[in-house]
């Protein structure tokens, strides 16, 4: 059954799929506003449903027509589908109105509140709508992981496959390991990207590789603002110990903060952060 979820400016009002200018039906305008590309290759389905392992608890951001909803459900999850257009969310939730795994959301994901009990997320995520749908999910407490087709470019740079390190990751890391899964090719999706796609997974660590946590993510901020050109310099300005900090972490004093690795910075947190 669909639930319709408030979600503030996100409000849609449902037409009739008469054409209008250009040419251009309902479907045809929200697949560009909200960057629709349907997964349709089998072989990619089967990817991130590997990737993902899915179990328990599962919500699922963008669902779309269903090919992946449906197939979470299948490998045992229950699942929790959050669809923004409210065309494809009344007919997804028709199509499995009788199926107790699914249940239907009418609304965006990231504007929800996240769930208290442990629970995962997976998606073929919008484009234009992977940094908030990241941000949600590091900020949610019982997340455990999260499995995301996302833009391939993204992917490698949240990743560090291209041997250069964000803040996005650098600052989440005692939390969450980054790993970039298996590529896949644009032409997987209708209508087909102008980009190829990757499998992004999160997973929340265990245990927290730091203790001082809002102190670790200002360290961090501090050294990616750019003072001076160099980490050492950023960060001279405001702590003592640094080149003693730099040294135990293996890390050259004339280092770009781009090109530290995350677990340099986890040892620059327990050197400077206590």
């Amino acid at each position: 059954m669909a639930k319709d979820f408030a979600h503030g400016n996100h409000s849609h009002k449902q037409n009739k799929a008469v054409r209008s200018g250009g040419g251009r039906t309902p479907a045809d305008r929200a697949r560009r506003t909200l960057s629709q590309n349907f997964l349709v290759d089998r072989n990619a389905l089967e990817l991130v449903v590997k990737a993902a392992a899915p179990e328990g608890l599962v919500l699922e951001p963008g669902s779309g027509e269903g090919v992946l909803t449906r197939a979470l459900a299948e490998a045992g999850a229950r699942v929790v589908g959050y669809e923004i257009d409210p065309r494809l969310a009344g007919r997804l939730a028709a199509r499995t109105r009788d199926d107790p795994r699914i249940d239907v959301v009418r609304g965006d994901f990231a504007a929800a509140q996240p769930p208290r009990e442990p629970f995962a997320v997976v998606g073929n995520i919008p484009y234009s709508a992977t940094s908030r749908i990241v941000d949600w999910c590091l900020g949610a407490p019982a997340l455990t992981s999260a499995t995301l087709l996302t833009q391939l470019e993204y992917a490698r740079k949240r990743s560090g496959d291209y041997g250069r390190w964000s803040l996005v990751t650098v600052r989440s890391w005692p939390w969450f390991r980054w790993r970039l899964g298996d590529r896949v090719g644009r032409h997987s999706f209708r209508p087909v990207p102008s980009v190829d796609s990757a499998i992004l997974r999160i997973d929340r660590r265990p245990e927290p590789l730091v203790h001082a946590g809002r102190a670790y993510r200002e360290l961090v901020e501090l050294g990616f603002g750019g003072v001076g050109g160099t980490l050492r310099a950023s960060l001279r300005t405001r702590y003592d110990g640094v080149d003693a900090a730099l040294a135990a972490a293996g890390i050259p004093r004339d280092a770009v903060v781009a090109f530290v690795h995350p677990d340099q910075w986890v040892v620059l947190g327990e050197r400077l952060c206590r």
